[in-house]
């Protein structure tokens, strides 16, 4: 059973950079068909997808978060982290990660992350 669990700082100060692991256990990273997904709820508001990366490497970013999104990977560790720059308030929302083959089947329990100065 593949586990998914977040990792990082529970709050960030306008403009820096937002940072977040995901630790994966029971399964490979790179399994075929899997996909690496990052998506958040801010606060009063529904799911929102920032990005994924595929078993192979690639990314796809959600085109309204302009830019600011980066995902990469480490097979070494079997992690996947997220890197949001110049973060402001707006971006206060617990924070996911979540993979599946062709849907979201397994997910962290989320973090909670707090812009603020």
């Amino acid at each position: 059973q593949v586990q998914v669990q977040e990792s990082g700082p529970g709050l960030v100060k306008p403009s820096q950079t937002l940072s977040l692991t995901c630790t994966v256990s029971g399964g490979s990273i790179t399994a075929n068909y899997y996909a690496w997904s990052w998506i958040r709820q801010p606060p009063g508001k529904g799911l929102e997808w920032m990005g994924v990366i595929t078993y192979d490497g690639n990314t796809y970013y959600n085109p309204s978060l302009n830019s600011r999104t980066s995902i990469s990977r480490d097979t070494s560790k079997n992690q996947f982290s997220l890197q949001l720059s110049s973060v402001t308030p707006e971006d206060t929302a617990v924070y996911y990660c979540a993979s599946g083959a062709g849907g979201y089947d397994y997910w962290g329990q989320g973090t909670q992350v707090t812009v603020s100065s």
